[in-house]
């Protein structure tokens, strides 16, 4: 099992005045808020008992049915791809959410009990009056103008193997406890990147076993480790990180559950930037390097540079798609990327 020496910043929820949670929502790096959602009736239900839990989410139960996965006791709760990597070491299926949570129940004592989850699952489309009753716990401007998008997860003890989303992220830590080992960015390559289709839950993850890893095979996963920090989370504490850290995420008891909340500080009209990725692969990637050198000099300029540098010269009635965007330019924009694309 790796050993990770960092630790990420903690803040006590009775410290946070005025515009403090909307500092961390803004900060570049992870922060925990003890406490912060300690009132939510499940956080109280699952300090009693997993049973207590349990009986309290099955009564959000509604009609339609969730996708339960489900790994053999052998895979020691580490959700991944089969031994050939042409598949999965798990099954999923449709089940009714009750039925699902009534099969943990039934192997909470279990200590060779399979591994079993539901993920990111939509709660006000699947655990109708959950999201009243356990509402997001704090006020914040940030997110008055992002509204985040509400999801759980429920398992026993499971793997979330390395991987990013790209959305920042607000995990509260319902019931049982949660270990995440995060890692910046910029620690793609030391992580050794999997398949980008198919993938184990829809994002690409790390090939790495962090409970076991092989650093013949994996050596940059060193100096990963060393830019890494964990945050050991208990009922009712609180998660920030912001979009694209990579984190595997490890629940520890036989009864977990984690609600997040997505959001994104883009306006509405703004395209998911994998879909550029993907395209670059297509257009830019097997070019000669030094045309790869120059391109990356126009994207400097163009994308991750100063907006404003790049039409600061030219009058308003010129700038086209650099001009300050709005949901007609993108439209625009967008019709005339795909009218290239099908070419």
């Amino acid at each position: 099992m790796i050993t990770i020496a960092r630790r990420t910043r903690v803040v006590e929820a009775s410290t946070l005045e005025g515009d403090g949670i909307d500092a961390l929502l803004a900060s570049p790096y992870p922060s925990i808020v003890r406490g912060l959602a300690e009132a939510w009736p499940l956080v109280q239900r699952g300090r009693e008992s997993a049973g207590a839990a349990i009986e309290y989410l099955s009564t959000f139960a509604g009609p339609a049915q969730v996708v339960g996965y489900t790994g053999a006791p052998s895979i020691g709760g580490r959700f991944f791809y089969n031994a050939a990597l042409d598949g999965f070491n798990f099954a999923r299926e449709r089940t009714g959410l009750g039925d699902y949570l009534n099969r943990i129940r039934m192997h909470l004592d279990d200590p060779g009990a399979p591994s079993m989850y539901i993920g990111s699952t939509d709660i006000a489309a699947y655990l109708p009056g959950f999201g009243n009753d356990n509402p997001l716990p704090f006020a914040s401007a940030t997110l008055d103008a992002h509204e985040p998008m509400a999801s759980i997860w429920i398992g026993n003890r499971t793997i979330a193997s390395a991987h990013w989303d790209m959305s920042n992220n607000i995990a509260v830590c319902a019931a049982g406890r949660r270990r995440f080992s995060l890692f910046p960015p910029d620690q793609a390559a030391n992580l050794y990147p999997g398949p980008i289709e198919p993938t184990p839950g829809g994002q690409i993850v790390s090939m790495v076993d962090f409970d076991a890893p092989d650093f013949d095979q994996h050596p940059g996963f060193r100096d990963a480790l060393a830019a890494a920090q964990v945050a050991d989370l208990g009922p009712g504490d609180v998660l920030i990180y912001p979009a694209l850290w990579w984190h595997q995420v490890e629940a520890l008891d036989p009864f977990n559950v984690l609600v997040n909340y997505w959001w994104n500080d883009a306006q509405p009209f703004m395209d998911n930037p994998m879909t550029t990725l993907l395209h670059a692969m297509l257009s830019l990637r097997n070019r000669p390097l030094a045309e790869k050198q120059a391109w990356k000099s126009l994207f400097d300029y163009y994308v991750f540079g100063s907006a404003e540098l790049a039409r600061a010269h030219l009058p308003p009635h010129v700038q086209g798609p650099l001009a300050e965007p709005d949901d007609r330019e993108a439209r625009r924009l967008r019709a005339q990327i795909l009218q290239r694309i099908s070419r």
